[in-house]
């Protein structure tokens, strides 16, 4: 059984665009928008606010409080994306439920849409025509290229359908030559279409939503899941019993999630022009 070990593969990539960074002495800043307090939201910031403190990538949080009206967050996120001094930009989902999310997304520019999320940018990557791609489908890809996982021919379960993860994957996946085969809160036999699956990719938050007598023997599960339990980040695959069954797995942490983290400084790099 493979562990699908994303932190490495991630470390390389930070590491190289340091180097970038440092030889063509560039000055990149990355402006994070975050509503409210939410501790797994002020997490996942702080990740990636860590990491572009390792590589030489200026970092400003824009924090705003749940109350903000949609007009004042409108004109605050203008303003962030209108500044030159800004590369790119990141609206730390999810938004409260007050705000319309598709409209506050469709603010950035593409060329400071590092996360791929805004209409236009999700426009120009279903044509092909994008320079980047969503984050957690580009770590996706890395991972699964670095340990030789082939998508064609393969029945690819994506379990949830949200913006973040399932969307832009469902998108990417079908161009890869997957079968895709898909599952949210309302699908009544998960279990069944699991066993079904050579591979199966989950983003729900959701821990220990994917067990082990939920698999066949020699699959692939990778999980982009992320929630808390017990004070400890977990994911959405009960880990000790699927890694007896399947034949790669990530690990959370240190799977998909770092990967993801270096993807969208990679994206920043690329949008910059650089």
């Amino acid at each position: 059984m493979k562990i699908l070990d994303g932190k490495k593969i991630a470390d390389r990539i930070l590491a190289r665009l340091g180097k970038i960074i440092k030889k063509r002495r560039l000055k990149l800043k990355l402006a994070a928008v975050l509503v409210g307090n939410d501790p797994a939201s002020l997490s996942f910031v702080g990740r990636k606010k860590q990491a572009c403190e390792k590589i030489g990538i200026a970092f400003s949080l824009y924090q705003f409080p749940v109350t903000i009206s949609r007009q004042k967050l409108e004109r605050e996120i203008q303003r962030i994306a209108k500044n030159p001094a800004i590369s790119g930009a990141i609206i730390q989902l999810p938004l409260p439920k007050s705000i319309d999310t598709d409209f506050v997304l469709n603010l950035l520019p593409p060329k400071k849409d590092v996360d791929c999320l805004g209409r236009r940018s999700l426009e120009k990557f279903r044509e092909e025509k994008s320079l980047i791609l969503p984050p957690v489908v580009d770590a996706v890809a890395k991972l699964t290229q670095a340990f030789g996982i082939k998508f064609a021919g393969k029945k690819v379960l994506v379990i949830g359908k949200g913006r973040l993860v399932g969307q832009p994957l469902m998108v990417w996946l079908p161009k890869q030559g997957a079968i895709v085969l898909t599952a949210d809160k309302s699908t009544k036999d998960l279990a069944g279409l699991c066993l079904k699956a050579d591979i199966i990719i989950s983003g729900v938050g959701k821990p220990s939503l994917i067990r082990g007598e939920m698999i066949k023997k020699g699959a692939v599960i990778i999980d982009v899941g992320s929630s808390k339990k017990a004070g400890q980040i977990v994911g959405d695959v009960n880990f000790e019993s699927c890694a007896k069954i399947a034949r790669a797995i990530s690990p959370v942490p240190g799977g998909v999630g770092p990967l993801t983290v270096a993807c969208l400084l990679e994206n920043l790099l690329i949008l910059s022009g650089n």
